[in-house]
């Protein structure tokens, strides 16, 4: 298994226009490591420097611990997974996964060996004397995963491979790809613009924005401790609302807002006594309860919408004018019009700079 090492990458394809600014990131041996961000943000053209399609305009590549930065594309011993799989459709599925072992000048005994038990792994060993139009979707995806690890590669690069299969069967298809490539060993990065995709699969994410990182972690890291307002809006729903921090104890605040006190925690920038800031909550955190009721991290809100989603509700709230979101789990039935009471953890609760201001 390859470590990946992107140390201080730059690339432009406009002179002052920076698509990718100081990329320094460390991708461990056998990885899962996500690229996620929406279009235009970067996430391709790196994917790409690491493939060796392009070559960064400063700043090194290492596979390992060796510089790869300067070496062509064939030299490097990736394999790509596109798309649109770019399979060939007047060959088998063997022939398919064969292809890369005949280029490499593989001998026919070893090829068929390895090509089989590429198929092996990705569940495709009785579809070997299939042609590719006959495949469903989800098949020809496999049939390019099986393809690309054939080849043994020291980095699999997967550029939006479930993109083209419909909901139900990209979903399905997150599990096996991230079983196939952990039972392969193989170190992956893997670019998308879907947020969950990249949640249920990842060992660790980089969200990215305007060419720059705007944070790296775990899933669970990435979603319940973002690093600033882009991360926290991009990677699911958001609720935020104005509030000035009025007492700060180690990790935790003490906040106020025109419609109530509330106790929030604290991550990745420190607060000080007066300081305007957001307090921030995921729908789903946001507890809901008929009536009104006093206490702590709560406050009142009339019930402006309700979308039925089946497992779960959604309630488009009023709060002094301000608008915001809950999910409620096996939804009750509700009116719009009716006031509640909403109840925010202080777990579940944390700040971020005030709009502006980062």
């Amino acid at each position: 298994m390859t470590t990946v090492t992107i140390q201080h990458v730059q690339k432009a394809y406009e002179k002052g226009k920076p698509v990718l600014s100081n990329i320094d990131v460390r991708i461990g041996a056998g990885e899962m490591f996500f690229l996620l961000g929406p279009s235009g943000c970067g996430k391709t053209t790196l994917l790409r420097l690491i493939a060796g399609f392009l070559q960064p305009d400063d700043g090194q590549i290492l596979f390992d611990e060796q510089d790869v930065t300067s070496l062509p594309t064939e030299a490097r011993e990736t394999a790509l997974v596109f798309q649109n799989y770019a399979l060939w459709p007047h060959m088998t599925v063997l022939e398919n996964v064969l292809f890369g072992l005949q280029i490499k000048g593989i001998d026919s005994k070893t090829r068929k060996a390895r090509a089989m038990e590429a198929l092996e792994v990705v569940g495709l060993v009785e579809f070997a004397n299939r042609r590719v139009p006959a495949l469903s979707g989800g098949q020809q995806q496999r049939v390019a995963l099986a393809r690309a690890i054939v080849v043994r590669p020291k980095v699999l690069l997967l550029d939006e491979p479930l993109s083209n299969l419909d909901a139900k069967l990209r979903q399905l298809m997150r599990s096996e790809l991230r079983r196939i490539c952990k039972e392969a060993g193989l170190t992956s990065v893997y670019v998308t613009h879907e947020q969950k995709e990249a949640l249920s699969m990842a060992d660790r994410i980089a969200v990215m924005h305007g060419g720059i990182m705007q944070q790296v972690g775990t899933p669970r890291e990435i979603y319940l401790k973002p690093a600033n307002r882009f991360v926290a809006e991009f990677v699911g729903d958001i609720n935020r609302l104005p509030a000035e921090v009025t007492q700060v104890d180690g990790a935790s605040c003490q906040v106020t807002n025109p419609f109530g006190e509330f106790r929030a925690r604290v991550h990745h920038q420190g607060f000080n006594i007066g300081d305007k800031a957001q307090a921030c909550i995921r729908p789903e955190a946001l507890a809901v309860q008929s009536g009104i009721t006093q206490g702590e991290n709560s406050f009142e809100a009339e019930i402006i919408g309700i979308t039925y989603l089946g497992e779960i509700g959604q309630l488009d709230l009023n709060v002094q004018d301000f608008h915001i979101r809950a999910f409620e789990l096996h939804p009750p039935m509700r009116a719009v019009g009716e006031m509640v009471t909403c109840f925010a953890r202080p777990e579940d609760l944390f700040l971020l700079p005030a709009e502006g201001d980062g």
